[in-house]
């Protein structure tokens, strides 16, 4: 196709009236669909309803330890739920507490414990005159949720098809004393899909931050997400890198059933050095008496192991593949050569990052909620929804059918080359 950026002004209006008049069509449709979260369907959803059977009245309901999982007890999770998150998070049980079913929850108490009383003997961040933290661009808009509502200040740093931008990453944290923390999304990374390579993990656990209480937030949410069996992404285990490299209490790593399970009522868990062990294990004997053991037992019971979790996933992957792999063809089909757009195969996780021409993510966005396609706010993937380029956009294929995602995906491209025609137009 030709690509729209050597096109005459002529060409461009000739073009956008046909573009307009298809766009009329889809209008006069009343489409509704929803790619706004990246939420599973509900046939990834009944893939785990065998787990409502796993108990019940007859069950045996007492863990390995004897403790009766009815009951209070087990602060920080039952030793069986210990070991399964181990596998999936490729750490050890000693390492690992075990929550409810929210690991986003995890991560606002590590902030606001952190917020509020310090970390390790340190002074509590709001008694600091500033205190900020480094977001890796296009990124996850809860985790910059969590860091604004406590009034962090927020300082981008550039992803690569690498990772974060780890000269700036090393620059920053070792000469500001007030940046406290990253946030990461190390596997399959939130919008992109990128995987931080072995180099990138490896300066992390070097990293010499200028604050004794710098902490690397490390989401690895979708550490077994994988889409294909053949070709799957590799992350190298960061606590261990860590340990290696004199670091042992630099990072919180954080993961969840929540896409492997059900959503609401998974199991979290965090995975650290003993020292930060000591101190939240403290903080939670007083915010609680501990987390949801029946849960716990259940999932363990299901799963049984790191190879039940991996079939399981099996599964879910051969409903996602063909999602993923209809936007991306779509994307190719209707965008491949135009120069308005580009875009990241993934191999796994639950985005595809999109970025447009400068200027048109939000009027791209904006003209597909009118014609009945809702997405992710443009900005949504930057700190305070501000993306300076106003080019990101945050695709989530998981949630509507393969009909329903056809449609869509067929409208965002025809809103693409719209709004990119309208662009053009002004600079012509």
């Amino acid at each position: 196709m030709k690509s729209y950026q050597t096109m005459t002004k002529e060409e461009l209006l000739s073009l956008k009236n046909e573009l307009e008049k298809e766009y009329n069509a889809f209008k006069a449709r009343g489409l509704k669909l929803d790619m706004s979260r990246g939420k599973p369907a509900a046939d990834q959803l009944d893939l785990s309803m065998d787990m409502m059977e796993v108990l019940d009245h007859t069950s045996n309901l007492k863990c390995e330890a004897g403790i009766d999982c009815r009951n209070y007890g087990c602060l920080d999770g039952i030793d069986e739920a210990k070991a399964l998150m181990a596998q999936i998070m490729e750490n050890d049980p000693s390492e690992i507490i075990v929550y409810g079913n929210s690991s986003l929850n995890v991560m606002f108490d590590t902030v606001s414990r952190s917020y509020t009383h310090g970390v390790l003997g340190n002074t509590p961040w709001c008694k600091l005159d500033k205190v900020k933290f480094l977001c890796p661009v296009p990124g996850y808009d809860r985790h910059f949720a969590i860091t604004e509502y406590f009034g962090i200040e927020m300082i981008n740093v550039p992803m690569t098809p690498e990772g974060p931008d780890m000269d700036m990453v090393e620059k920053l944290v070792s000469e500001d004393a007030s940046i406290k923390g990253i946030w990461c999304v190390p596997k399959y990374s939130n919008p992109q899909g990128i995987t931080y390579s072995d180099e990138t993990v490896r300066r992390f656990a070097r990293l010499k931050p200028a604050a004794a209480d710098f902490r690397i937030y490390w989401d690895n949410a979708y550490g077994v997400h994988h889409l294909y069996d053949d070709i799957q992404d590799n992350l190298i285990e960061i606590l261990e890198e860590c340990k290696k490299a004199g670091n042992p209490d630099m990072v919180y790593k954080f993961a969840s059933t929540s896409k492997i399970s059900f959503p609401g009522s998974g199991v979290a868990a965090l995975a650290t050095s003993e020292n930060n062990l000591k101190e939240i294990r403290k903080q939670m004997s007083i915010q609680t008496i501990g987390h949801d053991k029946l849960n716990q037992l259940r999932h363990v019971r299901y799963f049984k192991d790191l190879d039940g979790i991996k079939a399981h996933m099996r599964k879910q992957a051969d409903l996602l593949r063909p999602k993923f792999e209809l936007v991306l063809d779509t994307l190719e089909k209707e965008l491949g050569g135009l120069e308005i757009g580009s875009w990241i195969r993934p191999r796994g996780g639950y985005f595809i990052a999109f970025d447009s021409l400068e200027g048109c993510a939000k009027a791209i966005v904006a003209k597909a909620k009118e014609a009945g396609v809702v997405m992710t706010n443009a900005g949504a993937t930057f700190p305070y929804g501000k993306d300076p380029k106003d080019s990101n956009i945050r695709i989530a294929p998981t949630f509507p059918t393969l009909e329903e995602l056809g449609t869509a995906a067929r409208l965002f491209t025809l809103c693409v080359k719209l709004v990119s025609v309208d662009k053009l137009l002004e600079n012509r």
